[in-house]
């Protein structure tokens, strides 16, 4: 996803074949599930995707998680809508952008907003995503798609047009935290060995689309043969085998993890697996020096074959933590015993 900061001074992560061998641990939940949580047990699994072109996914490499417990599906607008009315709280992008962060912003642009998907009604280079994004004025949350849209029908859809900081302040709230990108995964793959997604080896198994994914020619046109266009209520399709929800398709969500395309070439170099990673200390991202970037997995309603496709279940994606849009949501975690700090 583009900065925010490139909205605002504008005016305006394939093929998967891995290789995977999952280790459960013998630890066990010690507590009644949390409510809406699953437990998903700890393990030894191999990390990353090969094949599939990208490099930030490269070396495949074993990865040690310990259990913990994880949302059964990722946060709906019902859910965030109870969190603003105990707390107060206003997200980023109901937040008017502080001249000091945009000194090259035009005045009329400083004003609070996010940006929206926007099909074009013609094919149109792939290398360009400002040719399906805009930068809505009054786009929020409580407005997926500008002054005039609202909720209705769509609680029990994933909130969207959060930043990482709003995801952040949610997770404390309900006394949770982010999922490391490494817990996410595993995850993910629900115990599932050797697959390309979620959910197993076929994108549409038994000619289903059991994910909301595009179908059609993107940007221009989604078919809707998944039943939906933008967000799906989150228990609309099938749950993994660990009973989540989601955990491909629908929306991106937050890690806690900084991005940096290179780190599993620097977990890959120690020649065992890393146990509980929490990402690198700092973000690099080259394709955009000087901008922060905080992972995200799962991939969108707008991830295809055509374009994006990181609803594999091996892929990775990034974004910039101020940065919210109609296709970014988050889930929380909570460790077995006491949580780990939240990163700064």
């Amino acid at each position: 996803m583009l900065p925010r900061q490139h909205w605002i001074t504008t005016s305006a992560v394939l093929i998967v074949i891995l290789t995977a061998s999952l280790s459960f641990s013998q630890n066990r939940r010690q507590r009644p599930a949390p409510e809406g949580m699953v437990w998903v047990p700890g393990g030894t699994f191999w990390m990353g995707c090969a094949d599939c072109g990208m490099p930030d996914a490269l070396p495949v490499h074993q990865v040690t998680v310990d259990g913990f417990w994880m949302d059964v599906a990722p946060v709906t607008n019902e859910q965030f809508a109870k969190f603003v009315q105990a707390t107060g709280y206003v997200t980023v992008a109901e937040r008017t952008p502080d001249a000091k962060d945009f000194p090259d912003a035009p005045p009329e642009n400083l004003v609070p907003g996010a940006a929206v998907f926007s099909p074009p009604d013609h094919d149109v280079p792939l290398d360009n995503s400002y040719e399906w994004w805009s930068y809505v004025k009054g786009a929020s949350w409580r407005h997926p798609e500008g002054p005039g849209s609202n909720l209705t029908g769509r609680e029990h859809h994933p909130v969207v047009h959060i930043a990482w900081d709003d995801a952040m302040a949610y997770a404390r709230w309900v006394g949770k935290r982010l999922p490391t990108e490494a817990e996410f995964e595993f995850a993910a793959r629900g115990g599932l060995a050797r697959k390309r997604y979620s959910w197993g080896d076929e994108l549409t198994p038994g000619g289903k689309w059991v994910a909301n994914v595009w179908q059609g020619r993107f940007p221009v046109r989604d078919a809707e043969e998944d039943g939906y266009r933008g967000t799906s209520p989150v228990r609309a399709f099938p749950a993994n085998g660990f009973g989540l929800y989601d955990m491909g398709g629908n929306v991106w969500q937050w890690c806690s993890d900084w991005y940096r395309p290179d780190i599993y070439q620097q977990r890959a170099a120690l020649h065992s697996p890393i146990r509980n990673p929490l990402g690198p200390d700092r973000s690099v991202d080259p394709s955009e020096p000087g901008v922060q970037k905080r992972v995200t997995r799962g991939g969108s309603y707008l991830c295809s074959a055509r374009y994006c496709s990181r609803y594999l279940v091996g892929s990775r994606g990034k974004s910039e933590p101020s940065t919210g849009s109609s296709n970014v949501g988050f889930r929380c975690v909570q460790s077995a015993r006491k949580s780990r700090p939240s990163p700064s």
